[in-house]
């Protein structure tokens, strides 16, 4: 009871603590990776657990850290900067998506691929629309949009032959054809509809 009581007599304390540059933002999203989105003017940036402006919010739109990194939105392109601050890559995509295992999406002259945390492409723009990795594997759609998935190094592991598919989770993914949807393993087995 007393542990209680000293709880509860301590949050006004942290809390009003925690509130001194919050309130300098329209919005601070949850700390990930050690760094909170924030907005102020409008503008999108990236602050630390003490408020310090880590990547100045300057950005119309940007994503929630993943793995390490961001991206942001200046105008119409898209730039990844790491936890630090550090740009990894210039503002030159026209989409971005957040990092999972390791790698993200990203369009450039209408055509998606993917680039690695150094910001190296790793799986050059080929498709017309793609999505993040999970479990090795990713949604991707070819020049006609149809939907399968590929792997770390761009080989298609399910033929594009869907309207839509999803993320793998726990061995199998959700995938649309016509008006059918059914889940399907990695060798595109049908498990269950």
């Amino acid at each position: 009871m007393k542990k209680l009581l000293l709880l509860f007599l301590l949050f006004p304390v942290l809390d009003s603590y925690a509130q001194k540059w919050e309130k300098n933002y329209e919005f601070v999203d949850n700390c990930i990776c050690g760094l909170s989105k924030v907005k102020k003017d409008g503008k999108i940036g990236y602050v630390n657990k003490e408020g310090v402006e880590i990547i100045k919010p300057k950005y119309n739109e940007g994503l929630t850290f993943n793995e390490g990194y961001t991206a942001v939105r200046m105008e119409s392109n898209w730039q990844y900067f790491d936890s630090t601050g550090k740009a990894i890559t210039d503002a030159v995509y026209e989409d971005a998506m957040s990092f999972k295992n390791g790698l993200a999406a990203v369009a450039k002259s209408s055509l998606y691929g993917y680039i690695n945390t150094s910001g190296e492409v790793v799986i050059t723009f080929q498709f017309s629309n793609a999505r993040s990795f999970s479990e090795g594997l990713a949604p991707a759609a070819n020049a006609k949009g149809y939907w399968g998935f590929i792997d770390t190094k761009g080989e298609w592991v399910v033929k594009p032959a869907y309207d839509f598919t999803g993320e793998f989770e726990n061995g199998e993914a959700r995938v649309i054809k016509g008006d059918k949807v059914f889940y399907i393993d990695r060798q595109n087995k049908v498990i269950r509809q």
